[in-house]
């Protein structure tokens, strides 16, 4: 076993900067362990990894394993230090420090981590509190982002163990830094309210033949395999006259249904086009084209009031309501784009108060890519308040691969919904399981995406990849949940992404929760975990 190393500024620093008093707490706890304080508010030892003793081990923690892979280094979140898992050689390691004097009830640890990923284990665990451990996997950040994570339990005993785990070959490391450990409400830990679906295109594959199973058994309703793992509400984008009729009211509507047959929420998804509308684009409906703007703003209303109202009419009065799609640049070019915010923003108003109008108690959400530019979804929320627009709920589409790194995007996350005061959720977010091609439309998630989003495009590589935007997102508080985009499009012929070309391909199939065979995917199981309070 080689030594520890020792990598950090000061060796030891004064006693207050090894302790983390949470509000409310009466003094510092004795190095070594961690006690509670008044109300039951845990004191920890060192949570911020500041002092070390002369080998580099962090005061107040022990360590179980091979001890030199564990050591404090420059480089902290908030400090100067952090406490690194890493080795030359393969290493199991364990720190750990028992807090005790708990009050009865839950517990929340947060900790700030970075992970290389790869590693056969990289977590955070509550142990030894009255129950069975609670676990989280560190998600795979990159060097660069710090992201938070939150874990609960129910403590019984007065006491509780922290440990931070890894068990990794040479090259792979851990990063941790800023623990907290407070009273929480729930046993169960930051849960979701949402793990939701984006299964618009579904009624086309089915049109077309598409069919889907469980991991065994024989087909299956797709709708009914999502509800069965777990997966809570549907996503339905909505066009305005479409060329191949799929995605218009009439379909939105019968897919309603069939959701909410299931006992699922609703996000409506407008998209005041007749086609596809991103960042890229944004085309009017043909119908809407010369219109002067006064009555482009009654048709967004109109359009809007038809479509709640009718899915008020039917009994399956949508929960929450996009008004606009990825709209980053705005909607309607060139009336509504981003160089004319007086009217984008009477085009957004006039959607929102639609929703409100035809359904009172439906959210109205407004939708953004790029789930880590906080630069640009500052400017964008700034203008749309400074002009009064009602919105009830933030909502960003965050693909890894496209929009960069999960600490970047909670980073966003965590500044939006403190700035603006409203939840926030992802409504878009997807990764490959294979690189292999099943249609003759080349495919949007390819090797160099592979590269940059840095997960293995293989079945157990999607999971992670959704496993780790979930922690992600749980730990953010005011956050409502993600959505999984299109799981169930699947290649089939006839059922591509051109409305207007029925020879269009399916760019999207290896992205799908569902393998070449129509088989549910493990990732699948993974977004049903998302939300622990089922619907």
């Amino acid at each position: 076993m080689r030594h520890r190393r020792v990598r950090f500024a000061a060796v030891v620093l004064a006693a207050v900067a090894a302790v983390a008093v949470v509000p409310g707490l009466a003094g510092p706890a004795a190095a070594g362990s961690g006690r509670s304080g008044a109300g039951g508010a845990a004191a920890l030892a060192n949570p911020g990894f500041e002092a070390a003793g002369s080998d580099g081990s962090p005061t107040g923690w022990s360590e179980r394993g091979q001890t030199a892979a564990s050591y404090v280094e420059p480089g902290g979140r908030s400090g100067a230090n952090r406490l690194t898992h890493a080795a030359e050689q393969p290493y199991q390691v364990q720190t750990r420090q028992r807090v005790t004097g708990l009050g009865r009830g839950g517990h929340t640890l947060r900790v700030a981590v970075r992970a290389s990923g790869g590693q056969r284990k990289a977590y955070v665990a509550l142990t030894d509190c009255g129950g069975p451990e609670r676990r989280l996997d560190l998600p795979r950040t990159g060097a660069e982002w710090w992201v938070e994570v939150a874990l609960t339990t129910r403590v019984s005993t007065g006491r509780c163990t922290i440990v931070l785990g890894s068990d990794g070959d040479a090259g792979q490391w851990a990063h941790f830094d800023d623990l907290t450990l407070t009273p929480t409400t729930g046993e169960s830990g930051p849960a979701l309210a949402i793990a939701g679906a984006d299964v618009s295109h579904l009624t086309k594959n089915e049109h077309h033949g598409a069919v889907y199973r469980d991991r065994t058994g024989p087909p299956r309703d797709a709708l009914r395999i999502l509800r069965a793992n777990d997966v809570n509400y549907a996503r339905l984008k909505v066009w305005v006259d479409p060329a191949d009729g799929f995605s218009d009211k009439a379909d939105v509507l019968a897919k309603a249904r069939r959701a909410h047959a299931l006992g699922m929420g609703l996000l409506i998804d407008f998209h005041y086009s007749d086609t596809w509308a991103d960042p890229g684009k944004q085309f009017k409906p043909a119908a809407w084209a010369d219109l002067p703007f006064d009555q482009l703003r009654q048709a967004v209303y109109d359009h809007t009031h038809d479509v709640v109202s009718a899915l008020r009419r039917q009994g399956t009065p949508a929960d929450m309501v996009q008004v606009g799609n990825e709209i980053n640049g705005g909607m309607l070019w060139p009336d509504g784009r981003w160089d004319n915010w007086d009217r984008l923003a009477t085009l957004l108003t006039a959607g929102s108060t639609a929703v409100t109008d035809a359904s009172p108690r439906t959210r109205v959400v407004l939708h953004l890519a790029e789930g880590g530019d906080n630069g640009g979804h500052r400017w964008w929320f700034d203008n749309a308040v400074a002009r009064g627009v009602p919105f009830d709920v933030i909502a960003v589409s965050h693909y890894t691969y496209w929009h960069g790194p999960l600490g970047a995007l909670q980073a966003n996350l965590l500044d939006l919904t403190s700035r603006y005061g409203k939840p926030v959720v992802v409504t878009e977010t997807a990764y490959g399981f294979t690189l292999a091609e099943s249609d003759h439309e080349t495919n949007i998630f390819n090797a160099a995406l592979q590269q940059v989003g840095g997960y293995p495009a293989t079945p157990a590589g999607q999971a992670e990849a959704v496993r780790d935007m979930i922690t992600t997102v749980s730990a953010v508080p005011g956050a409502l949940g993600i959505f999984y985009w299109e799981p169930t499009w699947t290649a089939v012929d006839g059922a591509g992404w051109d409305p207007a070309d029925p020879t269009s391909g399916d760019g999207w199939e290896n992205q799908a929760l569902f393998d070449y065979a129509g088989r549910a995917l493990p990732a699948l199981r993974v977004l049903g975990d998302a939300a622990k309070h089922k619907r």
